[in-house]
């Protein structure tokens, strides 16, 4: 597969583990998997993973919802390694647009991934902004899985998405997976980059696994739990 993948998640050792493994090309956070992984010092976290983890990129975000405060914690994200890139949220909370200070970090030289991006008009807004950047090297996360919870199929707004940015320097990132199934379909839709879970990297080996087989492993499964359980009809 010519597809990325990258995990996301905030556990330092688990991070370790998977890049020891050498499956993932990537690792990304956000500010909700650090709060659920319990972490209490942001720079502290970074730096230990960085220091241990320098040849892939990882992305940290900004905390701040002020641009101006977006902007300084951009530049020390971008100083804390040379592998690091800074996610910026599409919008702030109050629904207005990041693009101003996106271009301003670009011309600052800040390697970034624009996240939280969910919208086809957002999308192209992107695009617009990044023509007057078109050598810069730009991540851009797509949310598909939120997409797709609203019952809305991700894949035609991913596939336009690759067309649209195909001129430029960025690499379109297939964002919240729900399931194995993504990889494919991203990879199919030309995404350069899918984030997963841990748990969903665990079922890489099932990838192309015979279907008979697999319905009888769930047989098996279904009569070893009956056993152990003690149930009696």
């Amino acid at each position: 597969m010519k597809i990325k993948i990258f995990a996301d998640g905030a556990n330092i050792s688990e991070m370790l583990k998977i890049h020891k493994e050498g499956i993932v090309r990537g690792l990304t956070t956000n500010p909700t998997l650090l709060r659920k992984a319990g972490v209490t010092n942001y720079e502290e976290f970074a730096k230990n993973v960085l220091k241990e983890i320098t040849d892939m990129p990882i992305s940290f975000e900004v905390l701040s919802d002020d641009f101006e405060s977006m902007e300084k914690e951009a530049v020390i994200i971008n100083d804390w390694g040379k592998n690091t890139n800074v996610k910026i949220p599409i919008t702030n909370t109050k629904g207005e647009s990041s693009l101003p200070l996106i271009k301003k970090l670009l011309e600052e030289g800040v390697q970034l991934n624009i996240t939280a991006v969910l919208s086809l008009k957002q999308i192209i807004e992107i695009n617009e902004a990044l023509s007057f950047y078109p050598d810069s090297e730009v991540i851009v996360s797509i949310f598909a899985g939120r997409i797709a919870d609203t019952g809305v199929d991700p894949i035609p707004i991913m596939k336009k998405a690759v067309k649209m940015f195909k001129d430029k320097n960025v690499e379109v990132l297939w964002a919240s997976s729900r399931e194995l199934l993504n990889i494919i379909q991203a990879e199919k839709c030309g995404c350069h980059i899918i984030t997963v879970t841990p748990n969903i990297l665990s079922k890489l080996s099932m990838i192309g696994k015979d279907l008979d087989e697999l319905s009888l492993d769930t047989v098996k499964m279904f009569m070893t739990d009956a056993i152990a359980s003690g149930f009696k009809i």
